[in-house]
């Protein structure tokens, strides 16, 4: 059964896209976070972004699994996760930007982890049982995502002159992005109303109280507003998805059909 009763009166397309802004997000998340294995600047990072990495995409296997069920098409996490073009991926688009440095990763990490905390905890209670499933087992792992990205942000911003500088650059570039966490659209009210997905304004409200706090001790500057044209979780991409894409998907796509 794919939903309670009230869910069902969401029709399936929406519940579909829904549970794939969610898979998206954490699947293309897991792959930029992966490619710091090797190239963090301590031993201890590489293990502890690795570590963020494959929790993320553990929970965008099984999100993508229950998208997949929903939908009906007969296509597999796989399937989803290899064989759709950059149009049809719906993750925010601050989960696709680079890497940078270090500062660029923390900042993007913490704006995501408080994010998900946030929302994960809240979809706990959604009359959808599968995805609210999903949310118990993924808000304990990103509870841990964000003390780890939180204690970094305090660390570097509080620190040095060079490594307070970095952070703050971090947080005016990505900033923009973050316009897409706080804007609610058709398909988030309308699963709201059914009790698929928990009350957006909420979300954000706890979100901007999260961001404030950690900026502030770690002595940031939180900027005003943001305003992006550009908006992932409806198919709008920046170049950067693209790009990750043709990386993560090359190796199914060359071989279609191989099994181990």
């Amino acid at each position: 059964m794919i939903a309670e009763p009230r869910a069902l009166a969401a029709d399936k397309t929406a519940l579909f896209e829904y549970v794939l802004r969610l898979a998206d997000t954490s699947l293309v998340l897991a792959q930029r976070l992966g490619a710091w294995v090797g190239h963090a600047p301590a031993i201890e990072e590489d293990l502890g972004l690795a570590n963020t990495a494959l929790d993320l995409l553990g929970q965008a296997r099984l999100l993508l699994a229950y998208a997949g069920e929903i939908e009906g098409a007969g296509r597999n996490e796989d399937v989803l996760a290899f064989l759709r073009e950059e149009g049809e991926f719906r993750n925010i688009a601050l989960a696709e930007q680079p890497n940078g440095d270090f500062a660029d990763t923390i900042v993007r990490q913490f704006l995501i982890d408080a994010y998900q905390v946030e929302l994960y905890d809240r979809l706990q209670g959604s009359v959808d049982t599968q995805l609210a499933a999903i949310a118990a087992k993924a808000v304990k792992e990103t509870r841990y995502h964000l003390r780890y990205s939180r204690g970094w942000v305090v660390r570097l911003g509080d620190g040095t002159s060079e490594s307070h500088a970095r952070m703050q650059g971090a947080i005016d570039r990505l900033w923009k992005y973050t316009a897409e966490l706080v804007t609610a659209d058709e398909l988030d009210s309308r699963l709201h109303a059914a009790g698929v997905a928990p009350d957006h304004e909420a979300v954000v409200t706890a979100w901007r109280t999260r961001a404030r706090e950690a900026f502030s001790e770690a002595t940031l500057d939180m900027p005003a507003g943001a305003s992006y044209a550009w908006f992932g979780k409806q198919g709008r991409h920046t170049e950067s998805l693209g790009q990750l894409l043709a990386e993560m998907q090359y190796l199914y796509r060359g071989h279609p059909g191989a099994a181990w």
